[in-house]
């Protein structure tokens, strides 16, 4: 079996390829929209007694939250002294989880993309390059539903421990009588709402992906064969 190198653009014709670009592209709208994310919170402290006040704090990738500092340590705030205060909660085991399913896809499919590109002759002549890839996708469709679920979970939280409600669990001020608390700036969270649609949108071309991978391994071969074989039937006894 010749093993060299023979580049071949027409897998990329073939659904087998094409959507191993597709995966490409989609893993990396994954991974940078939630890897690369920094935003700000503006809270306004509304005061009875003294000035009104406002507090902005900004959170990043991997979303440690409660070592983000809203508060520093003995800050005078509507009069009182306040002791430093972080924000509540920690999604970085998601986002963390998220973003290296994506980079880890990533490097998959260009290391995929070579193989189908520059020895498709030793993929197609070996059960091992079929039968691997189709059980990786597979695994890939998987870890990208998991993933998906935390992040978005994760998110969830995210927005909860930034928002009016979530500042006003965390700041033992905004329960003083006299004061109130409200967040008058939200971070946007746009990119980090759609990392969350590619990372589902990648669950559905994996998953997708899956049936193509299949076809090219032997099981689907002998299933074929097999049920052609079935469907000739009997040959008839010549009389």
């Amino acid at each position: 079996m010749v093993t060299g190198l023979r580049l071949n653009l027409s897998p990329l014709r073939e659904p087998l390829g094409f959507i191993k670009i597709l995966e490409w592209l989609a893993a990396i709208f994954a991974f940078a929209s939630c890897g690369g994310y920094s935003g700000r919170t503006v809270v306004s402290l509304f005061c009875r007694e003294g000035k009104n006040e406002t507090l902005d704090t900004t959170f990043a990738y991997p979303f440690r939250l409660n070592q983000v500092l809203l508060v520093k340590n003995n800050a005078t705030l509507c009069n009182r002294t306040v002791a430093e205060t972080h924000l509540m909660g920690d999604s970085a085991s998601s986002a963390e989880f998220f973003v290296a399913i994506g980079v880890l896809a990533f490097l998959y499919c260009m290391a995929a993309l070579l193989v189908y590109l520059g020895y498709m002759h030793v993929y197609r002549d070996s059960d091992f390059g079929p039968m691997m890839d189709f059980v990786v996708t597979v695994i890939f469709a998987f870890l990208w539903l998991v993933c998906s679920s935390a992040w978005a979970r994760g998110l969830q939280s995210v927005k909860d421990a930034t928002g009016t409600v979530g500042i006003r669990d965390t700041l033992a001020l905004c329960k003083v009588e006299g004061v109130a608390c409200e967040v008058t700036e939200f971070a946007p969270m746009r990119s980090l709402n759609v990392s969350v649609v590619f990372g589902y949108l990648n669950l559905i071309i994996w998953a997708s992906n899956a049936w193509f991978a299949y076809k090219e391994t032997r099981w689907h071969a002998q299933r074929y064969s097999a049920q052609q074989g079935a469907g000739r039937g009997p040959v008839p006894t010549p009389i």
